[in-house]
């Protein structure tokens, strides 16, 4: 099915693209409406060699219904759209066929002269002189945590690592890993809060004020122990932290070189067709 799904959109495609004339005499053709004719050839016969004979005809005469209704809209388009209409509409099609080109072309160049490495310290510069528009409307938050069984034999250990977590305790809390029920060390990373109730649901029935201090939190419910420790908070409205924003930052300095180098290729292409004297401005006389 996926296979014929994907026929029927090409040719929905070729048929769309394709002008019927009146008739060849070399073609038999497979339908007519008023002066234009419709050929297998314009079908692309090659695309109906891989399928059965019954669905090869049921998928042509679909195509066919398809064309016919398509050129009796546009036939009876022509007769009651008045002339003015008309050519505002052949302008839109011109334009829009102008659009594409020149736009698929640029877009081509630019990908082809794009530099796409943007560095930490634009990254940097960047977020310094533009801070203040990057505000946060979540409360974001680093932290780390352990899920235990509630009789773990090695609680205050545990305890005492995560709220030193020195290299020596990350190592110990590394090897202790495979007794956790679960567990994330990864304080660097800014989260939001909502982030960390979806992974810690019994946060959602906790004050999480209490919890912005520099102690160890104990928590427990039917599934464990949990020991969390709340690393650092933004709140919303606060500036977004450069790292949380990065992949934003980085976006903006793409776009911005993209659009330095558009206006550079309009320009370029420009100046080289009046040096060229293929590009020519007629004063009035």
């Amino acid at each position: 099915m996926k296979r014929f799904w994907c026929i029927g959109i090409v040719l929905t495609m070729t048929l769309g693209s394709c002008r019927y004339v009146a008739p060849n005499e070399q073609k038999k053709p497979l339908a007519r409406v008023n002066e234009s004719y419709l050929y297998y050839e314009d079908i692309g016969p090659g695309l109906l060699e891989s399928v059965t004979a019954q669905d090869s005809s049921l998928i042509i005469q679909n195509q066919i219904t398809r064309w016919a209704t398509q050129q009796l809209l546009i036939d009876q388009a022509k007769i009651n759209i008045g002339k003015g209409q008309q050519e505002d509409l052949e302008n839109l099609i011109q334009q829009y066929r102008t659009d594409l080109f020149t736009e698929y072309y640029k877009s081509s160049i630019v990908a082809s002269q794009l530099d796409s490495v943007v560095s930490d310290a634009e990254m940097e510069q960047y977020y310094g002189q533009n801070k203040e528009n990057f505000k946060l409307n979540d409360i974001l938050m680093q932290f780390r945590y352990v899920h235990l069984s509630e009789n773990y034999l090695q609680i205050p250990e545990v305890k005492e690592a995560l709220q030193r977590f020195d290299s020596e305790d990350k190592e110990l809390l590394g090897e202790l890993s495979l007794q956790f029920k679960g567990s994330y060390l990864n304080d660097s990373i800014w989260i939001r809060q909502e982030k960390i109730m979806e992974r810690l649901p019994i946060l959602k029935e906790t004050n999480m004020a209490r919890l912005k201090n520099d102690k160890i939190t104990q928590l427990q419910d039917s599934l464990g122990l949990y020991l969390l420790k709340i690393v650092a908070v933004l709140d919303r409205n606060d500036p977004a932290p450069l790292a949380y924003v990065a992949p934003t930052i980085r976006q903006i300095i793409l776009n911005r070189r993209k659009q330095e180098l558009t206006i550079k290729l309009e320009k370029d292409i420009t100046k080289d067709a009046i040096r060229n004297k293929t590009f020519e401005i007629y004063t009035p006389k």
